[in-house]
């Protein structure tokens, strides 16, 4: 299997909308409220699946993660 690389927007989204779903849909409808919930909760579980096992062997993958510049707070003696 490939998994894909999912961002962290999409991991941001899905627990957004899985709070959203809890607290405002389920007033409105609870079965429109579970099936938000189950869909988020899916896509939850897609972003976690992706941070564990999507391989990172592009470089430009992993120049997004590099620190490039030293901290400047220590002092040079």
């Amino acid at each position: 299997m490939k998994y894909a690389h999912l961002s962290a927007g999409f991991m941001l989204t899905s627990i957004i909308g899985f709070f959203i779903s809890i607290y405002y849909v389920w007033k409105i409808s609870e079965t429109w409220s579970f099936t938000f919930m189950l869909f988020f909760a899916i896509m939850f579980v897609a972003s976690m699946i992706s941070m564990t096992k999507a391989p990172f062997k592009e470089k430009e993958y992993q120049d997004e993660l590099a620190i490039h510049e030293k901290p400047s707070y220590k002092k040079k003696k």
